[in-house]
């Protein structure tokens, strides 16, 4: 049950980052902004693993485990990446549900490398979460080759972050789950940084001054404790109930872009929406 309750909180802080972040990113470079945010996770994972004095279990961590934490960090460094591409591309209510298409893959993965059990109830679930993202994903575009950019990040996004949540899992078994998070951001961090540097621009840093920085800032925060939440969730929970619960996250991210950012759901979307939201509960049912 707490590992619900902490699936659930992990939820509503993500729909807030992709919110803040998709209003931080009107006028700044993805890349830099994912870089920025990294930053500001790390330095807030840090300290929450200061003051509860985890840092001591490092050395106590396994080559394996390390490695494990580490791959998790460059599947969630390629997830953010090519998230917040597609983001600064196309609007929230397009990305945001091709992303959430990483919960099938995630619980195909769990019952293939975790052994974790695939009931009916289970498939059911997938099946439903399936179509419901398919037709979340059937939206006109402004044009066949901007839709085709975008929508190639935000499917990337969703595979990375399936291996993420797997390897994660494996990862944070045998070490605290607030150290596990703090290892994987500071390997984002290096990635988020290097691709930065690679792009060896003057300017791309130039949108984040002023307001882009404060909404980017504050989406940072809402990740860290997205972040805290849900490893701690994982930690004491199954990744094939976790990972679907986590990304309930649409309906607060369909809410917030419709208040927030006026952005409307088609009949289409809110039908898929509806198939979604019910296969995402059905995996929440224990059996």
């Amino acid at each position: 049950m707490i590992s619900i309750i902490f699936a659930l909180l992990s939820a509503l802080f993500a729909a807030m980052t992709t919110i803040l972040c998709k209003c931080g990113l009107k006028d700044a470079d993805s890349d830099a902004a994912t870089a920025l945010r990294t930053t500001i996770v790390l330095v807030l994972s840090a300290i929450v693993v200061w003051v509860s004095g985890e840092w001591t279990q490092l050395p106590n961590a396994t080559g394996l485990t390390l490695l494990f934490l580490i791959l998790s960090g460059c599947a969630t460094g390629a997830s953010w990446l090519c998230y917040f591409k597609a983001l600064k591309m196309a609007d929230v209510n397009e990305v945001a549900p091709i992303d959430k298409s990483s919960v099938v893959l995630t619980m195909l993965m769990s019952f293939i490398f975790l052994g974790e059990q695939l009931t009916p109830l289970k498939i059911a679930a997938m099946v439903l979460i399936g179509a419901g993202t398919l037709m979340m994903s059937i939206r006109k575009g402004n044009g066949k080759k901007k839709a085709g950019r975008w929508m190639i990040f935000a499917w990337l996004s969703a595979i990375f972050a399936a291996l993420t949540s797997i390897l994660a899992k494996i990862g944070v078994e045998n070490v605290n789950s607030n150290l596990a998070t703090a290892i994987r951001t500071a390997v984002v961090l290096v990635m988020a940084w290097v691709v930065v540097a690679a792009k060896g621009k003057k300017n791309v840093f130039s949108g984040l001054g002023g307001k882009a920085f404060v909404f980017i800032a504050l989406s940072a925060v809402a990740t860290a404790a997205s972040w805290l939440c849900f490893y701690y969730a994982l930690k004491n929970g199954d990744a094939s109930v976790v990972v679907p619960i986590d990304k309930l996250s649409i309906l607060a991210v369909v809410l917030f872009s419709r208040i927030f950012l006026k952005e409307k759901l088609t009949a289409m979307s809110a039908a898929g929406l509806v198939l979604l939201t019910a296969g995402t509960v059905l995996t929440a049912i224990p059996i």
